[in-house]
């Protein structure tokens, strides 16, 4: 077998240590590692194939880069690398798929439960040493709008199952519109909102979508719903969403990603009460899933067979 050139690019040298050490242990040996723009210029000649992070793009159409062919992205959001034109058409860009859904979906269910149990008061009680038996709410028979019914999408839909709630779910191309109970297309929001008690977004980032949910939107929800956020930071118009959270309308948010991170640490999410912020971390790439997805593609290419995660630039991920 012919192997190809492999550069492992992360900022983190350790990280890069680790990705390099478990690609070699798949018999892979030419595989080199680069956390610096100095170390990616010496190392970039005769490379083949990149599994990158924070890579510097602006090497890739210069000719100390003519031999690269493929670039595989460490992480599912590919929107920064759409976004740069450095990237040069004839290089194959993919991105991690089918790694995250476990994660997310279990992320999303922990707050889902949180809030609809009122987990919050229970520890408050706990704290205050008061006795405080109170009924809570079920999430069977609440209505969950899922929008993204791709991997991570449809394993929130398949749990969503398991707690007898109705689904709704909203995409572009409408490939699983068989898993919900009502489904919606692009230009159909508003309809899609009204009616929901949880909203989970896992959209891609593209020019569509960038801000798509803003002040109208929220308000066409209903006062006591809930949103929850695992896609992208910049499907929300945040000062928006500040501004109806401050309002009092919406009973809760949950945001693990953002358009600045890490969050500054004077933005407004931190301090509002019913706005719940973690840190980017609802669906880790790990090493060894990364690795794995990685050397499978790598399979793939060098038998000539179509790869996995293959990024569709126009479409934006």
């Amino acid at each position: 077998m012919i192997q190809p050139n492999i550069l492992v690019f992360h900022p983190d040298y350790l990280i890069v240590e680790a990705y390099t050490k478990s690609i070699q242990r798949y018999g892979f040996k030419s595989v080199q590692a680069a956390s610096t723009l100095e170390e990616a210029i010496k190392l970039l000649p005769g490379t083949e194939v990149i599994l990158g992070w924070k890579f510097p793009l602006e090497l890739l159409n210069q000719p100390i880069a003519s031999s690269v062919r493929w670039f595989q992205s460490m992480g599912a959001g590919v929107d920064d690398l759409i976004a740069d034109s450095s990237l040069p058409q004839d290089i194959i860009l993919t991105r991690i798929v089918n790694q995250f859904g476990t994660y997310i979906s279990e992320y999303v269910f922990m707050f889902l439960l949180y809030i609809a149990k009122n987990g919050s008061r229970m520890r408050q009680a706990q704290i205050e040493r008061q006795w405080d038996p109170f009924i809570s709410e079920s999430l069977a028979g609440k209505t969950v709008g899922v929008a993204g019914l791709g991997s991570i999408g449809s394993e929130i839909v398949r749990k969503a199952r398991a707690f007898d709630m109705n689904v709704h779910g909203l995409s572009v191309s409408g490939t699983n519109a068989s898993l919900v109970d009502d489904h919606f297309s692009a230009d159909q929001w508003n309809e899609f909102v009204k009616d929901l008690d949880y909203l989970i977004l896992t959209l891609p980032l593209t020019d569509a979508t960038r801000t798509i949910v803003n002040k109208d939107l929220l308000l066409a929800m209903k006062q006591n719903a809930c949103l929850i956020n695992v896609g992208r930071g910049a499907l929300i118009n945040e000062g928006d969403l500040v501004d109806v959270m401050q309002s009092g309308h919406l009973r809760a948010v949950v945001l693990d990603v953002f358009e600045i991170e890490p969050l500054p640490k004077d933005h407004a999410f931190w301090a509002i009460p019913n706005v719940y912020v973690s840190s980017h971390l609802s669906g880790p790439s790990t090493i060894d899933s990364v690795s794995n997805f990685f050397v499978e593609n790598l399979k793939y290419y060098i038998e000539g067979q179509p790869l996995n995660g293959v990024v569709n630039r126009e479409r934006g991920y």
